[in-house]
């Protein structure tokens, strides 16, 4: 098996590229064993090493010789209640922080937004980072959902893996491009109830081989 801190910093150095991070914003994380990999604090992408990766466990409790993420705790959390996540992202995209700062839902004017379990991607209500309030919102925005805005803050997924994780991550980013430019223009026309059902039981199987 391939080492899971190779595959974390490998997808951490994707974030800038797939433009959703600039700088050391964001953060990653893998699920390992009974805890998780997670990148560190106030890192650059591009330095990590193997052995710049804390291994946190489920009580908040760390080892490695560098410090979590502040945000370490709604990664937590997620794991915690959400057995099937094997993967966390966190970015400061510009879109999505556009739409964040103006704390808004995304509804269903594409049907893509099903992608994320729901009918609508939810805004968390604001807390400061790396507190266990902001946790809580986080979650709360999440239930039944893999995606959502956190309020002046960014974009948060949640996959069963890196890689679908980070492709959640491009295609929130897209959908909040989208929502913005469409909005531009006027109002857009949201799908309905009944066809925003009929796409979640389509997408019941979307991506399975």
């Amino acid at each position: 098996m391939a080492d899971r801190r190779a595959e974390l910093i490998a997808t951490a150095r994707t974030m800038q590229p797939a433009g959703l991070n600039r700088g050391t914003a964001g953060n990653v994380s893998v699920r390992h064993e009974q805890g998780f990999y997670i990148t560190p604090t106030g890192m650059p992408y591009a330095a990590l090493e193997a052995d710049d990766i804390p291994l946190m466990a489920l009580d908040g409790s760390h080892q490695g010789r560098r410090k979590p993420s502040s945000e370490w705790r709604f990664h937590r959390d997620l794991y915690a209640g959400r057995p099937e996540i094997g993967a966390v992202l966190h970015a400061h995209s510009p879109f999505a922080v556009s739409l964040a700062c103006l704390r808004y839902d995304i509804p269903p004017f594409h049907y893509m937004i099903a992608r994320f379990g729901g009918d609508s991607i939810r805004c968390a209500d604001y807390a400061i980072f790396g507190s266990a309030e902001l946790s809580a919102a986080a979650l709360a925005a999440m239930h039944d959902r893999r995606g959502c805005l956190l309020a002046n803050h960014g974009l948060l997924v949640a996959g069963r893996d890196l890689a679908e994780a980070l492709a959640l991550a491009v295609e929130l980013e897209e959908l909040c491009e989208q929502y913005w430019r469409a909005c531009q223009l006027g109002q857009p026309v949201l799908l309905s109830a009944n066809e925003m059902a009929a796409v979640l039981e389509k997408f019941a199987g979307y991506g399975q081989q």
